[in-house]
């Protein structure tokens, strides 16, 4: 249950960082609850680049009574006119029940894309824009900050090659406990209305999601919300502070 819903984390006074860049620097911690249980916490890290080299990475510790899950996902990729292009991707995690790792090479100019998962090997064709699951949400706040339609991605996950879109459902005030944002909603795309996923993202903050809730018929399931963000000089304390 853990790994589906961290699946979904796909996640300050605001006239400090008016209309930050998606691509700066940036450590984004979030704090996950299942439905008012609180779970732990996912910390997603945006490096400073080398060039049109850059590096994302998502650390989460998650546990709900006697179970447990920690995951390490690292995602490296360039930029280059508005368009990210994945280079490699990792994902190893462990906890209750079996451990696993994930490891993607996207071989843009051979045409292929070699995978490994869960020990099984995979290598699909690389056509068009493709995406791993990490940076993939840096792609989807660009094309929000240009104001690209339609939003719709095809990503590499568990050997397979899967797609996601999402619609605007309008504006909206959001008030946490990390500040009060200005915020556009969004849904993800679904055949069946039994489940719904809304994300709440902000544009002074170059698109940062600062809420994702997750419905079952219905029902409530997973709220993340925005805990702390830091930018700039901070981040660079921070990765100076873990070498």
């Amino acid at each position: 249950m853990i790994r589906s819903l961290l699946l979904l984390i796909l996640l300050l006074p605001l006239p400090l960082w008016a209309q930050t860049s998606p691509l700066a620097p940036h450590t984004a911690e979030y704090q996950v609850n299942y439905g008012e249980i609180n779970l732990g916490g996912a910390r997603f890290m945006l490096l400073p680049p080398e060039g049109d080299f850059y590096q994302y990475k998502l650390d989460s510790d998650l546990s709900l009574l006697v179970l447990s899950d920690k995951r390490h996902i690292r995602s490296e990729f360039t930029y280059q006119d508005g368009q990210l292009t994945p280079l490699r991707f990792s994902h190893q995690r462990t906890g209750t029940g079996p451990n696993f790792n994930e490891q993607i090479a996207f071989a843009k100019e051979q045409g292929k894309i070699f995978s490994r998962y869960k020990d099984e090997k995979s290598k699909l064709d690389y056509s068009g824009a493709l995406y791993d699951a990490l940076m993939v949400q840096l792609q989807f706040r660009l094309d929000l900050a240009a104001g690209k339609e339609p939003l719709a991605y095809e990503l590499v996950k568990d050997n397979e090659i899967d797609d996601y879109s999402f619609k605007i459902v309008g504006k909206e005030r959001m008030t946490l406990d990390s500040g009060v944002y200005n915020t556009v909603k969004l849904e993800v795309v679904r055949d069946s209305s039994k489940r719904q996923t809304f994300i709440w993202m902000a544009p002074d903050l170059g698109w940062l999601p600062v809420r994702l809730t997750h419905f079952e018929s219905g029902s409530k399931q997973l709220d993340i919300k925005l805990a702390k963000l830091s930018l700039g000089s901070e981040v660079n304390n921070q990765l100076a502070k873990t070498e």
